[in-house]
């Protein structure tokens, strides 16, 4: 042994003292106390509440480092990723539920899931939010439109002859609180062996024959945002009883590989791994929808008393025809929808109504452009500008513009609603003929 090693300290690997025994520095948490405010102010607190909370509490009442909203990274409390999809399960009876950080990555990553890609084609509704077939796009498939009926809902009848050999699934979309006819569209796919991956975006909780949507085709996906009947900002979820389709969704939606009990390791099985995104979900958003999703069946319960109120009471009349439904008791209703003969009768009947106090719309066929409607969705023509063309869905391109709608609010009084079914027998019978 030289000099030099006799004199130098023992490694503690073999006995001696540690170089770095403990930090002697003060952890500040990342996240403290001013962004918990800032949360509170965007809530909208007054600035008397603001004031109280600031005063009970400080970042010595946080852990050393703070909070994080990240899922995966441990805390004293359990994942409110976890429980918001604990929330979906039960609610929806499934065996597996998984958090996104929106609707629209809920699509494609469902998408991938079913082997939606370049070469292949995925049948959309003509009438439905950009985002459905967006999603499509995205995936690098191509959407194929169908056309709808007086429901609003993709048409089961002109579904069968839009499927080719490169046709891999099709989105039945739950459109405005309105579900779709989902046996027959069951029937086709099943027989030409299809997968139906269904957007319940704008219909969460609501029922097709006893059965929640979302539940019935192979993927169900929902968006959980502040611009759907529930959610505070941005969030999305996707359901399933398939367990291999259950594991393509969350590669496809989590490329980190994250939610592998082994994260880093080979294929478990063959094509179990490709290249994903990374659509997670916060822990802030899934505390936030977590609350959300239990609110969602009184939700749905106040608004289909509303809408059967409105439609007891309502009247019949030639020049008016109402929305289908292919289940009335399975619809969420919250909104009435309905198609006058003509676009001057429609206008006509839209400033009527907005005069005695209800906020109706009505676009008619010389209206603004609206990408709920296949054949303005402007994003797509880049692509696959013709299969936008208008003449492939005439009942599409005509229903959505001839369409009045107002929105139902869900906390209308029964005198609210009666006066409301008042207003609409008003209003057309000032313009119509009794049916």
């Amino acid at each position: 042994m030289t000099q030099d090693s006799q004199t130098m300290p023992e490694l503690a690997v073999n006995g001696g003292p540690k170089a770095f025994p403990s930090m002697t520095g003060t952890p500040q948490p990342k996240l403290g106390v001013e962004e918990f405010m800032m949360i509170a102010e965007r809530f909208g607190f007054s600035s008397e509440a603001v004031t109280r909370m600031r005063s009970t509490i400080s970042d010595a009442d946080l852990p050393p480092y703070g909070a994080h909203f990240g899922r995966y990274y441990g805390s004293a409390n359990p994942s409110m990723g976890d429980r918001f999809e604990s929330e979906a399960r039960d609610m929806f009876e499934v065996k597996h539920a998984y958090a996104l950080c929106n609707g629209t990555s809920a699509l494609h990553a469902a998408l991938i899931a079913v082997g939606a890609g370049p070469g292949t084609e995925v049948i959309c509704p003509g009438m439905g939010f950009l985002a459905t077939s967006m999603a499509v796009a995205l995936s690098g498939a191509a959407p194929v439109f169908c056309d709808i009926d007086e429901s609003l809902q993709m048409d089961p009848s002109k579904l069968e002859a839009l499927i080719t050999p490169q046709t891999v699934a099709v989105i039945p979309t739950h459109h405005w609180g309105v579900v779709c006819d989902l046996d027959p569209i069951v029937d086709i796919a099943s027989r030409h062996g299809i997968k139906i991956i269904e957007d319940c975006a704008q219909a969460p909780g609501a029922t097709y024959k006893g059965r929640r949507v979302g539940t019935i085709g192979d993927i169900g996906c929902f968006s959980i945002s502040s611009y759907k009947i529930i959610g505070g900002g941005e969030g999305g979820m996707a359901v399933t009883n398939d367990d291999r389709l259950f594991d393509r969704l969350r590669q496809a939606a989590e490329g980190g590989g994250l939610w592998r009990s082994d994260r880093f390791g080979v294929e478990r099985y063959e094509g179990e791994l490709f290249v994903g995104a990374n659509y997670r979900l916060s822990e802030f958003e899934s505390a936030v929808n977590t609350v959300q999703m239990q609110k969602l069946d009184a939700i749905i319960g106040r608004y289909r008393t509303i809408l059967k109120t409105l439609h007891a009471a309502r009247r019949d009349f030639k020049e008016i025809v109402w929305q289908a439904s292919n289940d009335p008791e399975g619809d969420i209703g919250y909104m009435i929808r309905f198609f006058p003969a003509d676009d001057a009768l429609g206008q006509r009947i839209a400033e009527a109504l907005c005069a005695e106090g209800i906020s109706a719309g009505f676009s008619g066929s010389e209206g603004a452009p609206d990408w709920h409607v296949y054949h303005q969705m402007f994003p797509l023509f880049a692509e696959h500008a013709d299969r936008c063309r208008p003449d492939l869905c005439p009942n599409a391109a005509d229903l959505y513009h001839r369409c009045v709608r107002f929105e139902i609010d869900q906390w209308w009084s029964r005198a609210d609603s009666e006066a409301v079914a008042g207003a609409i027998n008003k209003v057309l019978s000032a313009f119509c003929t009794p049916a």
